[in-house]
């Protein structure tokens, strides 16, 4: 268990100093920064002395030396378009997002394992025919459009729900929720409807396909044969062991969910770090984008780690040690 936790950092480390690389390439190569801040009339004798200030006229893994101490402790420098410091930008649109995406990933969870297995259990019935159809639209349309239609439904023809903004919200020290607000929970519910409903329509497939695998082998026949109920049957046995795809699926879409709420984000106005993102893209904001590169990536590393984590807990045969250490 410790080696295999330590192989997984290892791991983790390698992957987030390659990102890190990546998202210092940015400042190398999409444009200059000094030229960002002093614009274009400037003078050589004003460009120089900036980029000596900024540490720019150093080697080149000097500066990345310098760019990796920052980003561990969280600075990634000043926001090129807001003139402010980047880490409190994506401090202030964090919690925005966090929320909508474990919103919007309670969602798929919740809705998704029930219908899939619902799905493997009756198939051949007209309601898991239904599900099934229902899934492929859920799959197959665009999340742009599936935010306009529901806007266009709830929000403009209905008019139950808000099509833009977070509502209300409770400021706790750094964090702000909406979510301790009843404006806060009318605010996020289109919005994280839009973000879970390709992760609910894959959970619930994912979980009826590995369903109908499982209920297929041996071990379940041998305990048909032993009389046990279909209830013990279904969930003590069968379900138990789709998790483990299921956790892997979730865990990556977890990740998916807060690095793509972009477009949601977008198509919303929610106030996160996906139309932080956006806005940087627009202005060219390099220290934003390294910034939300490598927030990003830590993301799905700690998540990955804590799925591969999980999978011990879940699968005993992971925890049975083989001879030779193989």
């Amino acid at each position: 268990m410790l080696a295999f936790i330590l192989q997984r950092l290892i791991q983790a480390v390698i992957v987030m100093v390659t990102v890190a690389f990546i998202a210092f390439l940015l400042f190398q190569y999409v444009g200059d920064p000094v030229v960002f801040l002093l614009g274009q009339d400037a003078t050589k004798e004003q460009i120089d002395l900036l980029r000596s200030d900024l540490g720019l006229d150093q080697p080149f893994f000097v500066q990345f030396g310098h760019f990796l101490v920052n980003a561990v402790q969280g600075e990634f420098g000043l926001s090129l378009r807001q003139g402010a410091k980047v880490s409190r930008l994506i401090a202030e649109r964090l919690p925005a997002t966090l929320e909508l995406a474990l919103v919007a990933a309670t969602m798929a969870l919740v809705i998704g394992i029930p219908m899939g297995v619902y799905a493997a259990l009756r198939r051949g019935t007209w309601a898991s025919q239904f599900i099934m159809t229902v899934s492929l639209l859920g799959v197959s349309l665009p999340t742009f459009l599936i935010g306009i239609l529901l806007i266009l439904v709830f929000a403009v023809i209905l008019g139950w729900f808000p099509s833009f903004g977070r509502g209300e919200v409770i400021q706790m020290g750094w964090w702000s929720s909406g979510l301790m607000t009843a404006k806060g929970w009318h605010h996020i519910v289109l919005p994280a409807v839009t973000l879970a409903i390709f992760q609910l329509t894959l959970i619930m497939r994912l979980v009826r396909a590995e369903m109908l695998e499982v209920l297929r082998t041996d071990y379940i026949k041998f305990a048909r044969a032993r009389g046990l109920s279909n209830r013990a049957i279904h969930f003590g046995h069968a379900l138990k062991n789709t998790l483990v795809p299921v956790m892997t699926i979730t865990g990556l879409q977890l990740g998916g969910l807060i690095a793509f709420a972009i477009i949601t984000e977008t198509v919303f106005q929610w106030p996160g770090m996906g139309l932080l993102f956006i806005q940087a893209v627009t202005f060219a904001d390099i220290p934003v984008m390294a910034a939300y590169l490598c927030l990003i990536a830590l993301i799905f590393v700690v998540i990955n780690l804590i799925v591969d984590l999980l999978y011990f807990v879940v699968d005993p045969r992971l925890r049975v040690g083989k001879p030779g250490g193989h």
